[in-house]
Parts: structure tokens; C-alpha cells; sequence
């Protein structure tokens, strides 16, 4: 069980997604009351749809980025770690500070992953909540709709589960080699 901290940052929690819909739409606004003929009001709507998809794409594309540095640096230092440890005459003590700096990096990549998927859940939200102004809903209900809403594992495996593994991984790995270091030091 996850104390009230723990809980905080590593639980899966979510404003309701009414407490975001009151946050969204400017209070005596609408297409009665804004200025000029009702169409100009779906226009302006179809806009602010259309703008924050494309912040919503710009966070996945950050986020992207992130994990392919995080994953490349990862790899090559793994990489020359091994081959240091087995060509190079450095006694082994001096791996300690280096693997130990790299699990410390990996929890910032998890971190910093997770931290990018909450943003795009959050923003994909908003997106779903402007499409109920538009005639249409495909990511909000459709889209959703069509991967099983998220239970179904054969329809739909969310990306963030796996991707925020990787970090775990190289973690363990650089654990191992610590452990394996200490022991024959």
C-alpha cells in the first residue's frame, strides 16, 4: 500500500475531467454572446482545436526527443563501460562513481518521462473536451472507443508503460555491474 507521499507522486491520479471542462470554457462566452454570427464561434473554436492539438503533437515530439537522447547516451556509456571493464587497466573502484551517477541519470529520464506523459494526458483531455464543441469527437470517444478505452492489452498497449521501463532497465543494469564491482573489489 502507497503512503499518502508515495501516492502523490507515483499514483495515477487525475482531476475529474468536469473540474477541467469548468476550467476550459470562458464563463459568458459562447456562440450567443460572442462577437459577430454563430459561425464565427465555431470558427474560433475549430482554431483553438486545431492550435492545441498541435501543442499537445509538439509535447509527444519533446518527449520523443528526450527518450531517444536518454536512450542513445545510455547506450554508448553502457556500451563503454563494458569495454572499459574488460580492456582497460583502471582499477575497478574508479567505475563506482560514474555507474553510480547513472542510475541517478536514469531516475531523472523515468521522471522526466512520466512528467511528459502527464502533460500529454492532461493536454489530450483538453483536446477531448474542445471536441465536444466541434461536430465530431474522434480522438475523445471515437479513437478511444476503438482501442478498448485502455482495458484491452490486445487492442491497445499504451507506449508510456514500456517506454517508462527502459529506464528501470538500464538501471538494474548498472546496479548489476555495481554489485558485481563491489563484490570482486
Amino acid at each position: 500500500m502507497l503512503t499518502g507521499a508515495a501516492r502523490r507522486y507515483l499514483g495515477r491520479g487525475q482531476l475529474d475531467v468536469d473540474d477541467v471542462r469548468a476550467a476550459l470554457w470562458t464563463a459568458g462566452v459562447d456562440a450567443d454572446t460572442y462577437a459577430g454570427p454563430g459561425d464565427r464561434y465555431q470558427a474560433a473554436v475549430l482554431e483553438q482545436y486545431k492550435l492545441y492539438v498541435e501543442m499537445a503533437d509538439r509535447v509527444s515530439a519533446r518527449r520523443a526527443t528526450a527518450n531517444t537522447f536518454f536512450l542513445a547516451a545510455n547506450t554508448a556509456v553502457f556500451t563503454a563501460v563494458n569495454v572499459g571493464w574488460a580492456h582497460l587497466q583502471a582499477p575497478r573502484w574508479t567505475f563506482v562513481l560514474p555507474l553510480v551517477m547513472l542510475v541517478v541519470q536514469c531516475l531523472a529520464w523515468y521522471w522526466i518521462l512520466r512528467s511528459y506523459r502527464q502533460l500529454s494526458s492532461a493536454k489530450f483531455r483538453v483536446v477531448g473536451l474542445l471536441e465536444e464543441r466541434l461536430p465530431a469527437s474522434p480522438y475523445w470517444r471515437a479513437e478511444w472507443k476503438g482501442l478498448g478505452s485502455g482495458r484491452d492489452r490486445s487492442l491497445y498497449w499504451p507506449l508510456a508503460h514500456l517506454e517508462q521501463a527502459v529506464p528501470g532497465v538500464f538501471a538494474l543494469a548498472y546496479l548489476l555491474l555495481l554489485g558485481t564491482l563491489l563484490a570482486t573489489a
